[in-house]
């Protein structure tokens, strides 16, 4: 059953469409829930992917990440393919999670947020892409800066 690709593509579109749900839908957004969703859940998938890709990567016949055609050939693996789609999942989640957290602190409306989610959640880095926007833009007319603090660079 944890080998069918069709079961495990299931179960992680599961756990990722609660997590969305929790980041998107949650009137206040606790330090736990943005840990478990922003690392917990996204850890999880990079096991599945990590897993994924140590059984299967070898074993496809003209793959590799060096040309275009390379990556269809690992495609065509169910396993390469899925591992892929897991990869998608677990980072944008990620990158949601920080960009609703950066979003609170800057004092962001989650009216504003929830387009930005969204967006991220169904075209990962156009939605990161608007978030940047959008808190430069905040900044600019005078929205909290202070939300990223040097340390946090460093």
């Amino acid at each position: 059953m944890l080998h069918d690709p069709d079961v495990l593509f299931s179960m992680s579109g599961l756990l990722v469409m609660i997590g969305w749900l929790l980041l998107i839908a949650s009137p206040k957004r606790w330090k736990w829930l943005l840990w478990g969703v922003g690392i917990g859940i996204p850890c999880v998938l990079s096991v599945l992917y990590g897993g994924l890709m140590m059984v299967n990567f070898a074993t496809v016949d003209g793959g590799g990440y060096g040309s275009l055609g390379q990556v269809r050939a690992l495609m065509q693996n169910d396993a390469v393919l899925l591992a892929g789609w897991v990869h998608y999942l677990a980072f944008d989640l990620a990158i949601g999670a920080f960009i609703a957290q950066k979003a609170d602190a800057a004092g962001i409306s989650r009216v504003i947020q929830i387009p930005i989610l969204l967006l991220t959640f169904q075209f990962g880095p156009v939605g990161f892409l608007l978030f940047v926007l959008v808190d430069g833009g905040w900044r600019a007319v005078g929205g909290s800066s202070d939300h990223i603090r040097q340390e946090e660079i460093v």
